[in-house]
């Protein structure tokens, strides 16, 4: 090495060690907003500025201040209402297709295609305002891959939080090896998410904490749209259920449980989970354990919504079996939230998109108001008691300094609307403007 090269080498380094210790200036943006519902559940403010820096709330302050720095951005929404970011509690990011396109899906689409249409579907979501979601199963691990894009900042995406697997007993509701050939089952299950007794139960939730889920999602009733001619009570027993929920928890994680009948709630409630999905039969002990336990209530009643659609415009798009349990769901939807609300019961909002349409989350909040929630509480379970629901509350749920810059606004008062809600004009993630 020539002296000459040592030199300039060594002013190289000099250069870079001073960038070093002088990072980028934070990028920050000034959000001029006409009315701010902050705190869902408390009055929402008039105008106010908010100050965003590096993808952080900094501050609300009340009027329409000049920005402090000079080469901040400013947004023009003082003849909108904003938001926080809103919260799914449930979704199926893989899948915009229902019935037996759905099941064709399954098992034509590889991985990676279904990896685009997560993100895809993911997209839809964001943009109609949803800037965190929890997805409730795939088999393929697209999601989780999904999940850790967004947050390494690769992406563009909604802040996932996702079980993997969805685990059930074998031919329970999510064995996905239903509905085909004796020959071909063993090769359309999910990775290892069926287990018998309590043993093998323990197994398959510590294989999906190992796959890196952030929740455990449980099966403890049939399904709607499982293929299999079992109904809709409980499927799983006793024990199977506590070592899934204890082991879970073992491992820190929160556990999700698909249940439609009573006898398959009250297991899950007994056995400790933190939400129930669906829970569609009730009957006066099962009130009463849904009273006694704290767990929150998602009721997916827009799932009906996706049905009624698919078979306007394809009648056989559905199998027979499931047809007869699509019907019934149509009927009793709703009924539950009038029983559960009422009496106190926690509410997370919950779509199940995927049977339903992506990108048309904010529908259920329609349901939630005509089946008795007022729209302040509507929309409070789908920012505030969801972020608690998904263990969120640090970063999201609220508008408040020091949480993370997702924010939404619409042009009308959605607390005298609730279907304005159904068309967001401006969407923020984590500091970033994604639609506006």
């Amino acid at each position: 090495m020539t002296l000459l090269t040592g030199l300039k080498r060594t002013a190289a380094i000099a250069v870079i060690s001073a960038v070093a210790a002088f990072p980028a200036m934070a990028e920050t943006i000034v959000i001029h907003a006409g009315k701010v519902l902050d705190i869902p559940g408390n009055a929402p403010r008039g105008a106010t500025t908010i100050t965003v820096t590096d993808g952080k709330i900094v501050s609300l302050e009340s009027g329409f201040k000049a920005a402090r720095d000079k080469k901040a951005r400013v947004i023009d929404l003082k003849d909108s209402y904003v938001l926080p970011g809103l919260i799914d509690s449930h979704v199926h990011l893989t899948s915009d297709a229902g019935g037996i396109a759905g099941q064709l899906q399954g098992v034509t689409l590889s991985p990676g295609a279904q990896a685009f249409d997560a993100w895809e579907n993911g997209m839809k979501t964001l943009r109609a305002g949803f800037t965190t979601v929890r997805n409730l199963g795939d088999g393929d691990g697209a999601v989780l891959a999904l999940r850790d894009a967004v947050n390494d900042g690769q992406i563009q995406g909604p802040r996932i939080l996702d079980a993997a697997a969805s685990i059930s007993v074998s031919s329970g509701h999510m064995d996905g090896s239903l509905g085909f050939r004796d020959d071909l089952r063993p090769y359309f299950r999910a990775e290892g998410n069926t287990c018998d007794g309590a043993d093998d139960c323990r197994r398959a939730v510590r294989l999906q904490v190992a796959r890196g889920a952030d929740v455990i999602k449980l099966a403890t009733t049939g399904g709607v749209n499982s293929r299999i001619g079992a109904g809709l009570g409980r499927q799983m027993f006793e024990d199977e259920a506590y070592a899934i929920v204890q082991t879970a928890n073992l491992f820190g994680k929160k556990v999700a449980a698909h249940a439609h009948g009573g006898d398959g709630i009250r297991l899950a409630l007994e056995a400790g989970v933190d939400s129930i999905e669906h829970g569609t039969i009730l009957d006066p002990e099962t009130i009463e354990a849904f009273v006694a336990s704290g767990a929150y209530y998602v009721p997916t009643l827009s799932t009906v919504n996706g049905y009624i659609e698919r078979i306007e415009a394809n009648a056989d798009a559905y199998e027979p079996d499931v047809r007869a349990k699509i019907e019934w769901r149509i009927g009793i939807t709703g009924k539950s939230l009038e029983i559960l609300y009422p009496k106190g019961v926690p509410i997370a909002f919950g779509t199940d998109a995927g049977v339903s349409k992506h990108g048309r989350n904010a529908d259920e909040f329609e349901l939630l108001v005509r089946f008795g929630m007022p729209p302040m509480e509507a929309i409070k379970a789908a920012t505030v008691n969801a972020a608690d629901l998904l263990g969120v509350t640090d970063v999201a749920g609220t508008l408040e300094p020091g949480k993370s810059a997702d924010i939404i606004a619409v042009k009308g008062d959605p607390l005298a609307d609730i279907k304005v809600l159904k068309s967001v004009n401006f969407v923020m993630a984590r500091g970033e403007v994604i639609k506006e």
